[in-house]
Order: C-alpha cells, then sequence, then structure tokens
C-alpha cells in the first residue's frame, strides 16, 4: 500500500490533481460555476509545463464536449468539467460520446438548474443527465473526488467498457471546501493506470467511419449493444475499486452501507450530505434506534442486486432525493422503488425531496426526516408520494 503524507486542499484541487497523475492528454474546457477552478488548475498545470497535455479552451460547454469527442477518438486521454446548465448544453453530445464508447471522463460539480437562476448545489443537472448512456459515480469529499477519478479512468478504458464516466462532487461543498486529502505517488498511479491505447482511434492512415447514420433496420441493436455494455461494466467498477483499496487502503463499494447491520430504518442519501446524515445515525444508534444508512456510490448502472442486500432485512426505507421530477415521483425515490418491486418483502419507503438550490440540512435535520418517516410508516393508510421538506409558507 502506498503511503503519502497528508495536504490541506480544496476538493477541486484535488480532483485536478488526479487528473494531471493519471497523465491526461487533452483538456478541453469552459468555464461555470462551481467547477471553474477544476480547469484552471489544470491550466496552469500545463501552462507551468507539469503537464504534458493539449489544453483546448472553447466557446461553450456543447463545444468543450464536441472537442472531447475528437481527441478521444484519436487515442488521447481525455477530461472535461462542468457544472449545471453547463451540463444541459452538453446534454446531445453526452449521448454521442456515449453512444460511439468513447472512454472520456467528466467531473460534475452538481448544482441547481434554472430558472430562477441558482448558483448553489443540489442534484438537479445529474438527475436531467442520468439516462444518458454515462457511467456515473459519486464522491462525498475531496478524498474521493482524488480516488474516484484515478479510478474513472481505468474503468473508462477498460477494453471491456469503453464508456465515457462522470464523477459527480457537489458544487461548493466539495468543490471548494479544503479537506485533508491524500494522494498516490506517481509511480503507484503508473502502475495502476498505464499508458492508454484506444483499440479504435482514428487514423487518416487507415480511414473508418464512427458515429454513422444508424437507419431502422440496426438501430435497435445498437441501442442494445450500449445497454449490454453499460450493464457489463458494473463488474468492472467492482473490480477497479477492489484494485484500487489494495494500493490506497482506501476500500469503495458500488452500494455502500453505515452501521445497517440489524437496521428496521434505513436512511438512503447521495453526495455530500452523507457525512452529516451519519452524525444523525450515530445519535440515535446511542439512543437505542436501529437505524442505518446506505448510499450509491455507482449510479449507473444502477446496482440493483447490491441495493437490494444493503437494505437487507430493514421494514421502513427513508430517502431524501435533492431534485424533483416534476409531476413524477422524484428521481432517486422512483429507482429504488423501481428496485424493491420484485422483493417480496420489501420496506415502507417514505420519500422527501429537500435541500434544494443550496439549502442546508443539519443532523439534527436528518434525525426529524427519520422520526417522521416512522410515524408515517405506523400510522397505516397511504402515505404520499413524496413530501417537500423546508418549504416556507
Amino acid at each position: 500500500m502506498a503511503v503519502t503524507k497528508r495536504i490541506g486542499m480544496e476538493g477541486s484541487f484535488a480532483l485536478a490533481e488526479a487528473v494531471k497523475l493519471a497523465r491526461t492528454e487533452a483538456v478541453a474546457a469552459y468555464p461555470i460555476t462551481p467547477q471553474t477552478h477544476i480547469v484552471e488548475k489544470l491550466a496552469e498545470f500545463v501552462a507551468n509545463g507539469d503537464m504534458d497535455a493539449e489544453y483546448i479552451p472553447v466557446e461553450s460547454e456543447h463545444s468543450a464536449m464536441s472537442a472531447c469527442l475528437g481527441t478521444s477518438a484519436v487515442g488521447a486521454r481525455t477530461f472535461t468539467a462542468t457544472a449545471s446548465q453547463g451540463l444541459e448544453l452538453m446534454h446531445e453530445v453526452l449521448f454521442v460520446a456515449a453512444g460511439i464508447r468513447l472512454p472520456i471522463v467528466m467531473a460534475v460539480a452538481n448544482r441547481s438548474l434554472s430558472a430562477p437562476l441558482s448558483i448553489w448545489t443540489d442534484h438537479s443537472d445529474v438527475m436531467a443527465a442520468r439516462d444518458c448512456g454515462w457511467i456515473q459515480m459519486f464522491a462525498e469529499n475531496g478524498q474521493q473526488a482524488f480516488d474516484l477519478t484515478l479510478c474513472a479512468f481505468r474503468i473508462a478504458e477498460d477494453p471491456t467498457v469503453l464508456l465515457p464516466v462522470m464523477v459527480h462532487i457537489d458544487g461548493f461543498y466539495v468543490s471548494h471546501t479544503i479537506e485533508s486529502v491524500q494522494f498516490l505517488p506517481q509511480d503507484v498511479v503508473d502502475r495502476f493506470l498505464p499508458e492508454y491505447h484506444y483499440p479504435y482511434q482514428l487514423n487518416p492512415d487507415k480511414p473508418v467511419t464512427i458515429g454513422a447514420f444508424g437507419p431502422p433496420f440496426i438501430y435497435t441493436e445498437a441501442r442494445k449493444a450500449h445497454e449490454v455494455a453499460l450493464e457489463s461494466s458494473k463488474e468492472v467498477v467492482l473490480r477497479v475499486m477492489k484494485e484500487f483499496g489494495k494500493i490506497s487502503g482506501r476500500d469503495y463499494s458500488l452500494i455502500e452501507s453505515y452501521r445497517t447491520e440489524e437496521a428496521d430504518v434505513v436512511l438512503l442519501v447521495m453526495g455530500s450530505f452523507v457525512e452529516t446524515a451519519m452524525m444523525a445515525v450515530d445519535k440515535m444508534r446511542e439512543e437505542g434506534q436501529k437505524v442505518g444508512l446506505i448510499r450509491p456510490r455507482l449510479w449507473r448502472p444502477f446496482p440493483f442486486d447490491e441495493f437490494r442486500k444493503a437494505v437487507g432485512e430493514a421494514k421502513l426505507l427513508v430517502i431524501l432525493d435533492r431534485a424533483l421530477s416534476p409531476g413524477s415521483i422524484p428521481p432517486v425515490a422512483a429507482e429504488v422503488q423501481a428496485a424493491l418491486y420484485p422483493v417480496a418483502d420489501r420496506p415502507k419507503v417514505v420519500s422527501y425531496v429537500g435541500t434544494l438550490g443550496g439549502r442546508e440540512i443539519t443532523d439534527e435535520g436528518f434525525e426529524e426526516l427519520i422520526r417522521r418517516g416512522l410515524e408515517k410508516a405506523k400510522g397505516g393508510g397511504k402515505i404520499e408520494e413524496f413530501e417537500m421538506i423546508g418549504v416556507r409558507e
């Protein structure tokens, strides 16, 4: 296991260090709060000669992802970053990157979508892009942002995968917060992430066509092949995470559990607020209440089997969604209920939506969610589809 000293650093810079250590060869970027510090730091690395890469400043996020298509297609290890409206401006090109199997890695500093205009964090942007065919992982702090970025390159470039990967970090809470981060030495990263050779790179001496027109007689088969590849990538994600744990001492799982042993009530949260939720679970456990926490590390492909196992024998599942699906069930709750549907003895599900537009929630707030969930579950009758918390009258 490689040991290095800990350094105080904001999450954006830690993530940029991972991109540098990965020996990334091309970065295409457009600034948008709160991801700008990531690409500013990468521009600094390139300008100072600390990183041997092409840095491509572009006129929009749509152009950034379009440039990534080109650099990745010719075989360059490629990275970009964005947030919020920038991710949505990329939206049509995200499907192209996934559909033609280009192993691009992108950091998304999650942020609310307009309108009203907000620069603060929630998960509106990721949920709007959840079906674009990318592998997607959530980091909860600066250390995880560093670690999962390295894992993302290894996963994306696996010859059995060849799919783009998003690493999600909460804007400001992770991107701008200074935390203790432990890096890996360059030689260790080089062994974990060897020099990349894209097997289908574009070459004018051997011309091929990619991303061509797909008439009805082939489109369905192409989409099926993509779905199979995305589902199959789950095993590679798990294998890479295990290997990373051996070299770093930091272990990751597809679905991670916290104090769920013999838990009757399980809270589900994603992103940086997980650590606040852990404080609530600790306090309630000290009071003798059988409460636990699960958080999906891998969001796409959704790890159904691992999720069902993590829920265990819980009687109640309390979910905090950090995004709305207007006119329907909130996105995480919808995924979870679909995953539990085949389970005969499935727990009751109580769904909340909150922390939109950067609104805070404390450990006491999570305790309140759990207690209210228990009251709803005991009260009998119909549990509403979801409840928005923190709405002022």
